[in-house]
C-alpha cells in the first residue's frame, strides 16, 4: 500500500491578506532532486537544500517590482530565469548577489510562464498563447509576438514536456465556460487545439497536471464536485488543418472523491505513478468537516491508501519531486516523503503475496543452521529422523495463524505464546509485503505493553524493527516504551532504522542515555559494529601527537599559552624518553563504552535544529558539560593521524560532531558562560572550532586554486622545451 511518512518544514510562508493565496508562486527542481527553487508571490526567489532544510541563496527584486512567474533553473547554462512585471526577463547565476545588476531584457508582450526541464532549452509562453525559445527571444527582445487566443480567452495552466527529442508546451485556456487544451510542438512549430468536455454548468476545473507515458500524454484534472478525470492523447497525433474546429478530447472518470456538503474551493490532484494520485484540499472520508487532508488514492481500485491531516489552511497547491510532496499549509511549506509500491488488488487489500523468484528473499526470523552449513545438499541428503526432528515437523505442519488471528492472540495470550506466534508469522516465506502487517503487530504489542506492566516482548519488537517495515509514525509509542523498560538495544535499533523520529524523542533518548548509570550501561547488549567502533577508538588511549582536519591536540593557536581544562597537555619527553607520552584528561573518554555507543546513535539521527533546540534546553548543566566533554573527546580522536578511519562501522562524522557542539552551545550558552567548571571546556571548544574555521579557509583557497587551474586553457602548440609560470595568488 502507498504510505505517507513523517514530514518536515522546509520554510515558512506568508499568506496573502485574504488567506486565499499561500504566498508561493511556484516550486521548481534545481540541479538535482535535493535542491529546489521557491518563488514567492511578490519579490523573492530562494534556493533550498531539501535534506538540510536550509536556504542556500536568496534574490529579491526592488521595492515596487513584482515577480510575475516562478523562477526556473537552466541546467545547460547553470542560470536562473524569472520574469518581473510581466515583461522583464531576468537571468542570473548563483554567485550574483543583486538581481538588479544581473542581465535583464524587456519583451514586447506580457509573459505567462517560463518553462524549463533538465537538458532542454527554456521556453517562454506569452499570455496570448505564443511560444518562443528563450535564446531566440533574447536575440531580439522587441520582436512582434502574435496572438493565438481569442479576445475573451485566457490561460489557466501550462506545462512543458520533452518526449522523443521533441519539445511540447501544453496549456489550458478558458473562454465563456469552455476549456480548451493547446498542444504546441517546437521544431517544427505546429499547434493543435482540443476542446474539453463540459462538466455541470458553472463548474471549471480546479487543477491540472500532465505526465508522459509510452508516447502518450496523460492529462489529469479535478473539478469542484470531486470528480477526477483523465484524458489521454498521443504525441504523434495528426496535425489538424488550419481553420478547423477544435478536436474533441475524450475523458474517463478516474475518481469520484467524497466532498461532503457543497463544492471544493481550493484543491488539487497530482499523479504519482500509473495508479496513485495525491489529493489535497479534499475532505477525508472518515474525518469531520473543516479538516484539511493530504491523501493518496489508488485509481485502479478506488481505495484510499494513505491520509495525513495538515495543520492550518490548505491552499490547493502541491508539487512532487523524487518521492517527496511539497505542500504549503497555514504558514508553513512542508515536505512529505511518500512511497507508492506497484498497484495490485492484493496490495490494495493489504494481502499481497508475491510469487517466489530466485532473487526474492524470504523474511526468516530463525535461520536454518543446517542450510547455512551444508547449503542445498542438506535438502537432498538422507538423514536419520530423530524424535526431535519429528517433533519439529509436527509443529511445522500445524496450521499457521493469519495476521488477524495473531493480532487477537496478542491481546490476551502470555508472552511466550505471543513471541512464538509472531516469529512464526514473520518467518513464513509467503509473506513478502510486511509493511501493513508489521505496523499492526508492533502497534498492538506496544499498546498491551503500555497497559500491562508485566507484559513485554523485547525480542519480538526488535525483530519487527529489524524488518525495516515500520517507522516512528506507524508506531509512535515504541521508542518511549523502550526507554521506559530500559531496553536500550531496541532504542538503538529504532534510532538506526526509523527515518522519522521527532526531535522531542531524540532528545528524550539523549537524556536517558547520558543519565544512565555506568553499572547499568555495562550490562547492555548492543549492535556489534557500533561497539567495535568505540572499542577501536578507546583502546590504548595513548594520545599520539599528530594533526588531521586542521587541529593538533598538542599544538594550539600560535602564541597561545592558555592551559587546557584540567591543566593537561600532551607532554613529549626529551630525546632520552623518545616515544613516551602522557595522556591528558581530554584524551580519556568521559563516559562508559556502551553509553558512548548509544550517544553515537543520537549523533547519527536526523534532525531539524529549529525543532531540536527547545528540547535540548531541558538537559541539566551536569549532563550538558558531560556531553560536551564527550564531543570534545571524539573530536580530539578524529584529529589524530593515527586514528583508523573505519568507514564500514557505524560512526558519527566530524561535521555531525561539530554540529552537535554548536547546538549544545546555542541551547545552553548563558549557563555555560556562568558555570566555573565549564570555563576550561569552553576554551578547548573555542580552540578546535577556530581550527576548523582555519581548515575550511585553507580548503577554500585550495578550491579557488584548482578552479583557476581548471579554467586555464592548455596551449596546443608547445615546443620541445618550454617553461610555464603559473601564478595562483
Amino acid at each position: 500500500m502507498a504510505a505517507l511518512y513523517e514530514g518536515y518544514t522546509l520554510c515558512g510562508v506568508v499568506p496573502a491578506q485574504n488567506q486565499g493565496n499561500s504566498g508561493i508562486r511556484g516550486i521548481e527542481e534545481e540541479r538535482d532532486s535535493d535542491h529546489v527553487v521557491v518563488t514567492d508571490s511578490t519579490r523573492c526567489v530562494t534556493l533550498y537544500k531539501v535534506s538540510d532544510q536550509k536556504p542556500l541563496c536568496s534574490w529579491t527584486v526592488k521595492q515596487g517590482q513584482t515577480l510575475t512567474c516562478s523562477a526556473v533553473y537552466n541546467s545547460q547554462t547553470k542560470e536562473y530565469v524569472a520574469v518581473s512585471d510581466n515583461k522583464v526577463i531576468r537571468i542570473w547565476k548563483e554567485e550574483d548577489l543583486l538581481l538588479d545588476k544581473a542581465f535583464k531584457a524587456t519583451v514586447s508582450s506580457d509573459v505567462w510562464r517560463v518553462h524549463c526541464v533538465a537538458g532542454a532549452e527554456p521556453v517562454v509562453l506569452f499570455q496570448r498563447g505564443a511560444v518562443r525559445l528563450l535564446d531566440s527571444l533574447l536575440s531580439a527582445p522587441q520582436q512582434p509576438i502574435e496572438e493565438v487566443l481569442a479576445q475573451e480567452e485566457a490561460i489557466r495552466w501550462s506545462t512543458y514536456i520533452v518526449a522523443e527529442s521533441q519539445q511540447f508546451v501544453i496549456f489550458i485556456t478558458e473562454q465563456k465556460g469552455d476549456s480548451f487544451l493547446y498542444l504546441q510542438r517546437l521544431n517544427p512549430n505546429t499547434l493543435q487545439r482540443y476542446r474539453l468536455e463540459r462538466e455541470e454548468p458553472g463548474l471549471s476545473p480546479l487543477s491540472f497536471s500532465a505526465s508522459l507515458k509510452e508516447k502518450h500524454i496523460r492529462l489529469l484534472y479535478l473539478y469542484p464536485n470531486g470528480h477526477v478525470y483523465q484524458s489521454v492523447f498521443s504525441v504523434r497525433s495528426p496535425v489538424p488543418t488550419e481553420g478547423a474546429d477544435a478536436l474533441p478530447l475524450p475523458r474517463s472518470l478516474l475518481l469520484a472523491l467524497p466532498v461532503g456538503e457543497g463544492l471544493l474551493e481550493a484543491a488539487s490532484a497530482l499523479p504519482l505513478d500509473e495508479a496513485h494520485v495525491a489529493v489535497v484540499g479534499v475532505p477525508h472520508p472518515s474525518a469531520g468537516a473543516g479538516k484539511d487532508f493530504l491523501c493518496i488514492w489508488n485509481t485502479n481500485f478506488q481505495t484510499l491508501q494513505a491520509g495525513k491531516e495538515m495543520a492550518g489552511k490548505i491552499y490547493g497547491q502541491v508539487w512532487s519531486f523524487s518521492n517527496k510532496l511539497f505542500i504549503p499549509h497555514g504558514k508553513t511549506l512542508s515536505v512529505i516523503p511518500f512511497e507508492c509500491p506497484k498497484s495490485s488488488l492484493a496490495s490494495a487489500l493489504g494481502k499481497l503475496r508475491q510469487a517466489k523468484t530466485e532473487e526474492s528473499k524470504a523474511v526468516a526470523s530463525v535461520p536454518s543452521w543446517n542450510t547455512i552449513l551444508h547449503g542445498e545438499k542438506a535438502l537432498t541428503s538422507k538423514t536419520v529422523e530423530t524424535r526431535k526432528t519429528r517433533t519439529n515437523r509436527k509443529s511445522q505442519s500445524a496450521p499457521s495463524l493469519t495476521i488477524d488471528q495473531v493480532l487477537e492472540l496478542i491481546k490476551t495470550a502470555p508472552v511466550d505464546e505471543v513471541q512464538q506466534e509472531v516469529e512464526r508469522l514473520l518467518s513464513r516465506s509467503e509473506i513478502q509485503d510486511l509493511q501493513p502487517s508489521a505496523g499492526q503487530l508492533a502497534a498492538t504489542l506496544v499498546s498491551r505493553s503500555l497497559a500491562e506492566p508485566g507484559f513485554y516482548t523485547a525480542s519480538t519488537l526488535a525483530q519487527l524493527v529489524n524488518t525495516q517495515s515500520i517507522c516512528h509514525s506507524v508506531c509512535p509509542d515504541l521508542v518511549l516504551l523502550a526507554l521506559e523498560r530500559k531496553d536500550y538495544f531496541l532504542c538503538q535499533l529504532c534510532l538506526q532504522f526509523f527515518p522519522d523520529i521527532p526531535e522531542a524523542v531524540t532528545c528524550a533518548c539523549l537524556k536517558a542515555f547520558i543519565s544512565m548509570p555506568d553499572s547499568d550501561a555495562e550490562k547492555v547488549s548492543l549492535e556489534p559494529d557500533s561497539v567495535s567502533f568505540m572499542e577501536t577508538l578507546m583502546v590504548g588511549e595513548r594520545g599520539q601527537v599528530g594533526s588531521q582536519n586542521g587541529f593538533s591536540p598538542a599544538l594550539f593557536d600560535e602564541g597561545s599559552s592558555d592551559p587546557l581544562s584540567g591543566g593537561g597537555t600532551v607532554i613529549v619527553s626529551r630525546a632520552g624518553d623518545e616515544g613516551k607520552t602522557s595522556t591528558p584528561p581530554e584524551q580519556i573518554c568521559p563516559v562508559e563504552l556502551h553509553k558512548a555507543v548509544l550517544l553515537n546513535e543520537v549523533l547519527l539521527t536526523a534532525y531539524s535544529d529549529t525543532f531540536l533546540l527547545p528540547h535540548l534546553k531541558d538537559l541539566s548543566s551536569q549532563h550538558v558539560v558531560l556531553f560536551l566533554r564527550y564531543l570534545q573527546f571524539l573530536y580530539l580522536k578524529y584529529s589524530q593521524d593515527a586514528f583508523p578511519q573505519r568507514h564500514g562501522l557505524r560512526s558519527p562524522s566530524l561535521s555531525q560532531i561539530m554540529d552537535w557542539v554548536c547546538l549544545m552551545l546555542d541551547a545552553h550558552f548563558t549557563m555555560l558562560v556562568m558555570s566555573p567548571e565549564a570555563n576550561g571546556l569552553l576554551l578547548n571548544l573555542h580552540r578546535f572550532v577556530k581550527s576548523q574555521v582555519r581548515l575550511v579557509s585553507e580548503l577554500g583557497k585550495i578550491e579557488g586554486s584548482l578552479q583557476e587551474l581548471d579554467k586555464m586553457k592548455v596551449k596546443k602548440d608547445v615546443g620541445q622545451y618550454s617553461i610555464e609560470v603559473i601564478e595562483l595568488f
